[in-house]
């Protein structure tokens, strides 16, 4: 055998008797890359339906003719007058079980470049005869065959659509830049995309991702600090033994690449099953958010693996970096380092305000008097004072803002609102000017990334003389008897429509739960491999105190306690830091990425029992390496001395 061939067996002997922290390094590099990549898989998966979507419907993408009612008597007018217009029946149906977006379209009409592959095998005859209807969803109907269609979306010819919804044409798409022809209406195609809208959620996805992937590298840094502290004896040995220090570079360079290897294939896989767990929720949320349409399938591609395990490479490598780097830099014989009150009247409220003044002036004077009675003092006299002023100010504060929350009047008289994008973009606030008219409000327009503009109806109609194509009413009609006397006529209950919203809303909730109950999970982890190292590191601290006569179980006892101590005082520095992220992250980054801004809210609460929790992992995290204290032999602690550590 040769000289690097022992000293790759000899490397590789720690690991067989340090399990633990093979298992830790194995699991902290598969978790991270598998909540990296599940979380890549799920926005790629989204993205491709997105693509789909943008290539197969692209008279999306054409200017529509709109009008209150368009017949198809209407339509053969305009063709015989020379305007390039095909029609489109468009609506929900019932097919085969499943409520589908029909869309009726008339092949032979659409411009060259926009018609769907509708070949169906050089045969379009099906297509056109109204015996084919294509959809991406597995149907119970015998018409349907499958198609490269974005989720809930069926394509089939005019004639069946009409026979399914009816005969009323829904728009005409118009090629060429044209005006509208009188008695109907112009309508653009929208600017932005279904991934320009949702690209805020893929954001955050993506942030959950990486902050996770980020927190398990700390477990496989921590597990390989401990593994070259440990072994720094064995590294000594084999230096004088004349290996060198490229050669043991190498081949612990080489030890980590398959760890690397290994852990990331498994996490490729757990990342596939995790995306393929949390996707029909990411869907649903898309679909009720943005009405973008996503499969709840994943599809394998070999790019998506191929960067699994490139991700899994470079998160060792950078976790291993520093090591590896102190290791070339180590002389051949170094040793081992190692949150109102009531109402009152007004005159009651002068009087308090009054009486609010004099207590803090009499506390400010208290100020220059010492002792601890006159401290007691300051503290009853600004409390009392600042609850007594506090009446006025507040009914103060209401009637200025009484004098302001005025807009809507000013909207009904002919001022307009903006959203968030448009203020920001343009840099408006109330007072300016759009071409609109004069800005009274502006308003947050979350997850949006296209400007906009609020008007009353009657400066609507002035400036944009439209047809009306749609009414809106509120009736305490039951909805079966209005569907059942007009049966094309959209039926919205407003309490189901609100239990939908609240649906909608948790299980985007239950996504973000599990992305933090797999980080924390992860963070946890990371914590205890710390902990392990930390454990080890401390002995050359700890024995001295052992040795003065202090017993092993005492320092286990002080030890935890220094453990939990830590973990507060780190909690108390985190605090602020992660609210000041937090304000980074809806103040600056959100409006920079999105062109909107988020509230920033406060949950003390929370707070509380993020606390506790962080002191209850860390107990945990704790509670191996102080039981291994409790229980270390004499003579382990003996050796620090031998070793003159």
């Amino acid at each position: 055998m040769t000289g690097p061939m022992i000293a790759l067996s000899a490397l590789l002997s720690h690991w067989a008797r340090h399990r633990v922290q093979a298992a830790l390094l194995l699991i902290g590099l598969a978790l991270a890359t598998a909540l990296l990549t599940g979380v890549q898989a799920i926005n790629a998966e989204a993205r491709a339906s997105y693509d789909r979507a943008a290539s197969a419907l692209s008279q999306d993408k054409l200017p529509r003719l709109v009008a209150e009612r368009i017949t198809v008597a209407d339509y053969v007018a305009l063709r015989r007058a020379g305007w390039p217009v095909s029609p489109v029946i468009e609506g929900e149906a019932l097919i085969g079980g499943q409520t589908l977006r029909l869309i009726g379209i008339e092949p032979l009409t659409l411009p060259s470049g926009v018609a769907p592959d509708i070949g169906l095998a050089g045969d379009p005859t099906g297509f056109l005869t109204g015996k084919v209807i294509l959809s991406a969803e597995a149907l119970n109907d015998p018409r349907v065959r499958p198609a490269e269609l974005p989720p809930g979306v069926a394509l089939t010819d005019i004639g069946v659509a009409a026979g399914i919804l009816g005969p009323e044409i829904s728009y005409l798409l118009l090629t060429g830049d044209r005006p509208a022809p009188p008695g109907y209406a112009l309508i653009h195609p929208a600017t932005t995309d279904l991934s320009q809208l949702t690209e805020s959620f893929h954001l955050n996805l993506a942030a959950f991702g990486y902050l996770a992937f980020g927190v398990g590298l700390f477990i496989v840094h921590s597990a390989i600090g401990l593994a070259f502290e440990q072994r720094r004896g064995m590294f000594r040995t084999l230096r004088a033994l004349g290996l060198s220090a490229r050669a043991l570079t190498g081949l612990l360079l080489a030890e980590l690449l398959v760890f690397a290897l290994v852990a990331g294939a498994a996490g490729v896989v757990l990342g596939w099953l995790i995306a393929g767990a949390l996707l029909p929720d990411v869907a649903a949320t898309l679909r009720g958010l943005y009405g973008a349409e996503v499969g709840s399938g994943l599809t394998l591609r070999p790019v998506w693996w191929l960067s699994g395990l490139g991700i899994a490479v470079l998160g060792m490598l950078a976790s291993a970096g520093q090591s590896l780097w102190r290791l070339g830099r180590l002389p051949v014989l170094a040793p081992a380092q190692p949150r109102a009150w009531g109402r009152e009247s007004a005159r009651a409220m002068r009087g308090q305000a009054l009486a609010g003044v004099g207590l803090i002036g009499a506390a400010a004077g208290l100020l220059a008097v010492r002792g601890l009675w006159a401290g007691f003092g300051v503290l009853a006299g600004l409390l009392l004072g600042g609850a007594l002023m506090l009446p006025l100010l507040m009914a103060a504060l209401t009637r200025a803002g009484q004098r302001l929350p005025d807009t809507w009047a000013r909207l009904d008289a002919g001022d307009v609102f903006i959203n968030e994008q448009l203020a920001l973009r343009r840099g408006l606030a109330p007072g300016d000017r759009v071409e609109q008219g004069v800005i009274a409000g502006i308003y947050p327009d979350y997850g949006n990334p296209m400007p906009q503009v609020i008007l009353s109806w009657d400066r609507h109609r002035a400036l944009y003389p439209l047809p009306v194509l749609r009414y809106a009413l509120i009736t305490d009609i039951p909805a079966a008897e209005i569907r059942a006397a007009f049966p094309r006529v959209v039926v919205e209950d407003r309490a189901a429509i609100r239990k939908a919203s609240v649906a909608v809303f948790e299980r985007t909730f239950a996504v973000t739960a599990a992305l933090n109950v797999l980080t924390l999970g992860v963070a946890a982890l990371a914590m205890f491999a710390s902990l392990l190292t930390l454990s080890s590191r401390r002995l050359p601290q700890v024995a001295p105190v052992w040795a003065m006569g202090l017993t092993r179980g005492r320092l286990a006892q002080l030890e935890f306690l220094r453990t939990l101590a830590l973990a507060a005082l780190i909690y108390g520095l985190a605090l602020p830091l992660g609210l000041a992220l937090a304000w980074v992250l809806l103040a600056v980054v959100n409006v920079e990425a999105f062109g909107w801004r988020l509230p920033m809210l406060l949950f003390p609460g929370d707070w509380l029992r993020l606390g506790m929790l962080s002191l209850l992992a860390a107990g945990l995290a704790a509670a191996l390496p102080v039981h291994r204290l409790a229980r270390i032999a004499p003579a382990e602690l003996l050796k620090v001395f031998a070793h003159e550590r």
